[in-house]
């Protein structure tokens, strides 16, 4: 017996050393990867305060506000050079995250493409053109981490399909930007390099999954940008952030990419390859829609279609996207499941008065079954296996405190699970996350719901004989750490990721003090916990963007591009 106690006494303390030891090798881990940052952003400091002092003249609060398709023509002229216009967004980009904490990571070979450029003979279309990227699209030499540990020791082999088009087009990718751990989150906080701020109000988020990005440009760091969006990770972001951005139809964009990891049913999003059932999209964030526009017609090109034969070789339409015709517009301002803060409705309103005043046709509509969509097709998607794959990416039990609820969630037993389906279904919006698929049966017949969803939203939009629809957005920015309580709030975006339908955000307003006012009488669907937590996260925000969103059949992105451009044009005639 004393032998046995001794041996169970020094396995427990092994287990004790062994755990300490795996902790202090995470943490070894995190340590060096914000070291390599921080070296990073040292170097690139260096480099610009040399430049600065080889060309002390450079107008750079002119460059810096310079539309994209006037600094695109000035490159293409030759009247400004790729070298200034580079380092002059460099240098703006260190300010930005110095305030913000937006990027990952500076890429050192910005300056080899910058070299390389200078020396062609034919000028693409984004020729000189600095572009920021999300933190897991691929780039040769870098890490694709998602904010989690396990993912700090792997390089890219190669460039992703989407940054070599980027290349072949003259644009030079000068970094990469923060994301949340694991991108299940629409904040934007790791535990490796930390939480990034909104730049129009450090009190409040940048959004996310594509927060990095948006902070970044919202301070002025970049012009144009790639994110990506399975639930709003683009459009979220471009509310939070008062920018334009684009969730195209998802196969019309791929950037074939391989992580260091297979997630759960989410594996196919965070690879960038096409789930099954709910389709990740790649697409450009930018300040005006004619950045979004020339991004895509620079994308969808013969390099894009031969690199990768699996995205349709359907070139950018210019035709549909330039067109004057009037459109027939299908709006509503709330989808009857988590109603929005008055100002996002309000945003509606008046973008559908200034439409029908401009000459177009608008019909009422109401998009089906949102709850259903929510909690059944949308969050069990996710959650198929209980989330269990999901909480193994979180190596060493390291969770960032934005997903501690979405963790704690998953870690509990299914049988208290189901028991508290049954307990709280009336109290609970996010109950779906206790919904599992318990069979490979039950899995296909989850697809052809989603399926029929789909066929039954087209049917009730060709009833209407709709061009496009204009809807809400979720805004104004959330205070830091309110987006992990909310999860359900996104069904506003998350909607159009189920359709795969190509969707955009853009800034019409900004949140006024009567909107202030009127926030403290909302009561939200019924004055429940997470009604009285939205409130809570977007009070505040007067003066920060009001965003409404724009949408059309898949395939479509031409169409939905062109009416989010007369939406813009609209608001800023206002």
């Amino acid at each position: 017996t004393s032998a046995a106690l001794t041996l169970l006494g020094g396995s427990v303390a092994a287990l004790v050393v062994w755990k300490w030891l795996g902790k202090k090798m995470i943490q070894k881990k995190m340590e060096e990867a914000r070291r390599t940052r921080d070296e990073g952003m040292k170097k690139m400091a260096k480099a610009v305060q040399q430049f600065r002092e080889q060309v002390p003249s450079v107008q750079t609060d002119a460059i810096l506000s310079l539309p994209l398709l006037e600094l695109t023509r000035r490159l293409q002229e030759g009247s400004l050079s790729p070298r200034t216009v580079l380092y002059t967004y460099l240098e703006k980009a260190l300010e930005v995250t110095q305030q913000t904490n937006c990027l990952r990571h500076f890429i050192p070979e910005c300056e080899e493409q910058l070299q390389e450029i200078e020396g062609h003979k034919e000028k693409g279309l984004l020729y000189g053109i600095p572009v920021s990227i999300k933190d897991h699209i691929g780039h040769k030499g870098h890490l694709a981490t998602c904010g989690l540990v396990q993912c700090l020791g792997t390089l890219m082999d190669e460039d992703s399909v989407l940054v070599k088009v980027l290349k072949r087009q003259g644009a030079i990718p000068f970094a990469m930007t923060n994301v949340p751990q694991s991108l299940f989150s629409y904040d934007c906080s790791n535990p490796i390099f930390g939480q990034t701020l909104n730049p129009l109000n450090p009190q409040k988020s940048p959004g996310g999954s594509s927060g990095g990005e948006a902070a970044l440009m919202a301070g002025g760091g970049s012009i144009l940008g790639m994110g990506s969006d399975m639930g709003g990770s683009i459009r979220l972001p471009s509310s939070f952030c008062g920018l334009c951005g684009l969730k195209p139809t998802a196969e019309r964009l791929r950037w074939v990419l391989g992580l260091p990891f297979q997630p759960c049913s989410w594996s196919s999003w965070a690879e960038g390859e096409k789930c099954c059932v709910i389709p990740c999209a790649l697409g450009p964030m930018a300040r005006d829609v004619d950045s979004l526009a020339l991004c895509m017609k620079a994308l969808l090109c013969q390099d894009m279609f031969q690199l990768d034969p699996t995205v349709p070789p359907i070139p950018f339409n210019e035709e549909v996207y330039s067109s004057s015709t009037p459109l027939r517009v299908g709006y509503y301002d709330t989808d009857g499941y988590f109603p929005l803060p008055p100002c996002m409705r309000r945003a509606v309103k008046e973008t559908r008065r200034a439409l029908q005043a401009a000459g177009h046709q608008l019909v009422p509509f109401s998009p089906p079954r949102i709850p259903y969509v929510m909690t059944e097709l949308f969050l069990k998607t996710f959650f198929a296996d209980g989330g269990r794959t999901w909480l193994d990416v979180f190596t060493g039990n390291i969770v960032d405190p934005g997903l501690k609820p979405q963790v704690n969630f998953c870690k509990i037993p299914r049988l208290v699970k189901k028991l508290l389906a049954l307990l709280l279904k009336p109290l609970l919006k996010d109950v779906a996350m206790i919904s599992t698929c318990r069979s490979v049966k039950e899995m296909w017949n989850h697809h052809h719901q989603i399926q029929m969803y789909r066929s039954q939203f087209i049917s009730q939009w060709k009833e209407l004989q709709l061009d496009v629809v204009l809807c809400p957005v979720l805004g104004p920015a959330f205070t830091t750490g309110y987006p992990g309580n909310l999860l359900t709030a996104i069904s506003s975006t998350m909607l159009y990721n189920v359709l795969n339908f190509p969707a955009g955000v853009v800034p019409v307003s900004t949140v006024t003090e009567a909107d202030e006012e009127e926030l403290k009488l909302y009561k939200g669907c019924c004055d429940d916990p997470w009604d009285r937590t939205l409130k809570q996260a977007v009070s505040g925000a007067v003066g920060l963007p009001v965003a409404v969103q724009c949408v059309a059949l898949p395939w479509q992105e031409e169409l939905c591009l062109r009416f989010m451009k007369e939406v813009e044009t609209l608001s800023r005639d206002k």
